[in-house]
């Protein structure tokens, strides 16, 4: 297919995706009653407002707490759009204000409202909040494929046609004696001492490329830190760069390293959307910090009190009245249009004079960017960046730098037909797969002992990582073994359905694992745990194991006092994280030796590499050797001496 072929599937792949995303939002929010969406969790209802107050940017935020459902699983977290609603007088949804959702913890739930003021109803009581279907991020990245598609004779139909026809625009690695040395591009001498040798291969392509480079950073490899390296570079003889990445915690990580090299940062977006230490970074609290803020806030100011005036005078009043309506109305015109004039300035103004320009992939959308364009686009986590997603700051780009790993989790997509036909597949993947010559694997990590990096290593990376001298030992304790692979087979430990969330469980397996880890804290001991903040995480693909976990957890008396270093959580909640012991939970273990999520093996590799220094592994292989990567897994496990039977614990 042409290049335009291919990005005309894309956008049809993106509609099956829509439809599939509205359909679940329509079958688990707008066809289901109050009662049932509260249980499912999409709804908290009742509520309780608690506060409100001016937040960011002169924004409302409001406080409101959960009064039941105190248990209740829930699908609500930072960043999501949603509706408080009011159901006073048995009037569903008579009254409702969109907002964003800052944060949650436990029963309360913090709101930036959409609206410039909290609406009088919300004193009234019998308050609840909707999450709600996110509609924008679909026609910005619609938007965008369409502008690639049409892209002729320009930077975006260059681009377009080097990621997906295999076209170049060449670049010059003479100096670093890189294959494709002799190639017509761009020269800058570069100097990083405390990079190693893979990242700073991967610092010189990046500067040498007229057109797009690719870092494949394999767990534990210093991908941020060298991301980091590469923008402070390419500042130094661009000025500014656009820098994005497809979630906002992956950005505000970028947003903090950044700062650190005392980079000007301006993180774009909502400020429910980004973590408290990039608050101060927001445009939001940008504006609030200028020095011309203070006559905008006058103007605003006035204008409110010119509106409120005007607004005093009924239909039914005398020539004089009405005179004196029209001249208001006039004013308050004026003083929006100075008002508008002033903040078009002083973003202006920021944006210039900043050398990151930070934000989501959909947030690159932004008014503010409307037109702006960039030398140099650096998207991170790219291995988990929707295609037409990256489509959107490309559009504002004359070069792209991909960062990532195709190798780990990949874009979350509802549509399994969509997946099954391309679109889990990436720009960073087709693009590493296209330019080879492009692209540097970060060979040295500095995360794991090397008995767990080996297969991972072996299977996904074709042997290529090292372990760095400071954690190639590392262990918990001397004699200590790094990895442990319990084998359940044959003891009767099968799995479950839950029956309202159909998620799967291992009750037995699950008991197993608790007793294995309260074991390992004995062997340590409590108190030099604590000492040593020895980390833990439990991880497992299925959100009832991991309910379930939580529960043995909580009730086990040796575990208890660590509550605060142990996290117990689904695959994709770990990403980009390291604990000191991980223990995984496959709960797969059936007779038709079906493996269901564990299919996804970029999971389970995310999963394996979080461990620093033991990993502890808890299957049954008579139900994983269904897959060949388990087979392989269990192979590798007895070979080293790693592997032993549940029948041999106690």
């Amino acid at each position: 297919m042409t290049s335009r072929d291919q990005l005309k599937n894309t956008q049809a792949l993106l509609r099956l995706e829509k439809e599939a995303d509205q359909e679940q939002y329509r079958q688990k929010v707008l066809l289901r009653p109050l009662h049932a969406r509260v249980k499912e969790g999409v709804t908290w209802y009742p509520l309780k407002l608690k506060s409100d107050y001016i937040g960011t940017g002169e924004r409302i935020i409001i406080e409101v707490e959960r009064t039941s459902h105190h248990e209740q699983p829930h699908a609500f977290q930072s960043g999501k759009v949603v509706s408080v609603f009011s159901n006073a007088q048995n009037k569903p949804h008579r009254d409702h204000q969109t907002g964003v959702v800052n944060y949650v913890r436990d029963n309360l739930m913090v709101i930036t409202l959409n609206g410039e003021d909290v609406p009088d109803w919300m004193d009234g009581g019998s308050l609840g909040v909707d999450v709600m279907f996110d509609e924008v991020s679909y026609r910005e990245m619609d938007f965008a494929l369409k502008k690639v598609i049409e892209a002729e004779d320009n930077r975006l139909a260059d681009l377009r046609e080097v990621l997906l026809a295999r076209k170049t625009d060449g670049f010059n690695l003479q100096a670093s004696g890189h294959p494709a040395s002799g190639l017509i591009g761009r020269q800058h001498a570069v100097n990083a001492p405390h990079l190693n040798h893979s990242q700073s291969e991967a610092l010189q392509i990046v500067v040498a490329t007229a057109d797009v480079a690719f870092i494949h950073g394999p767990p534990g490899t210093g991908k941020t830190t060298t991301l980091v390296e590469a923008i402070w570079q390419t500042i130094n003889t661009e000025g500014q760069v656009l820098v994005c990445a497809p979630s906002n915690a992956a950005i505000d990580l970028l947003v903090e390293k950044l700062s650190d090299r005392n980079l000007s940062v301006l993180r774009m977006g909502h400020p429910a959307r980004v973590t408290e230490h990039s608050l101060s970074k927001t445009l939001d609290a940008r504006i609030a910090g200028h020095s011309h803020f203070g006559e905008l806030r006058a103007l605003r100011k006035r204008l409110e009190q010119v509106k409120a005036q005007a607004g005093k005078h009924r239909r039914n009043v005398g020539f004089a009245e009405k005179t004196e309506r029209r001249l208001l109305r006039e004013e308050a015109r004026q003083l929006k249009s100075d008002a508008d004039m002033l903040e078009f300035y002083i973003t202006n103004d920021l944006l210039q004079s900043s050398d990151v320009i930070a934000c989501t992939l959909v947030g690159s959308a932004h008014p503010a960017l409307r037109g702006r364009k960039f030398k140099t686009v650096f998207i991170d986590e790219a291995g988990q960046s929707l295609e037409p997603a990256s489509w959107i700051p490309i559009v504002k780009s004359s070069r792209v730098i991909f960062a990532g790993d195709h190798k780990q989790l990949p874009p979350t997509i509802r549509s399994v037909e969509a997946a099954r036909l391309g679109l889990e597949r990436t720009l960073f993947e087709k693009g590493i797969e296209v330019h080879p010559e492009k692209s540097v694997m970060l060979q040295v990590q500095y995360r794991m002992h090397e008995a767990i990096m080996k297969f991972s290593s072996a299977y996904f990376y074709h042997g290529k990582l090292i372990a760095h001298e400071s954690v190639k030992n590392g262990l918990l304790r001397p004699y200590e073994l790094p990895i442990e692979f319990v084998d359940t087979a044959g003891c009767g430990y099968h799995e479950e359905q839950d029956t309202e969330t159909l998620s799967r469980l291992n009750k037995e397996e699950a008991q197993l694992l608790v007793r294995l880890v309260e074991k390992l804290v004995d062997d340590i001991g409590v108190e030099r745990w604590m000492e040593e903040r020895i980390t833990l995480g439990i991880i497992t693909p299925y959100r009832a194991q991991v309910d379930f976990l939580h529960l043995l957890a909580e009730s086990s008396p040796q575990l208890e006092p660590l509550h605060q270093l142990i996290s117990i959580n689904t695959v994709d909640a770990f990403q980009g994280q390291e604990r000191d012991v991980i223990v995984i939970s496959f709960v797969r273990s059936n007779e038709k030796s079906e493996v269901g999520f564990l299919n996804d093996i970029r999971r389970t590799n995310v999963a394996m590499t979080r461990a620093k220094k033991k990993l502890l592994m808890v299957g049954d292989s008579a139900t994983l050797a269904a897959h060949p990567f388990y087979t392989k897994l269990v192979e590798y496990v007895q070979g080293a001496g790693y592997y032993r039977s549940a029948f041999e614990i106690s």
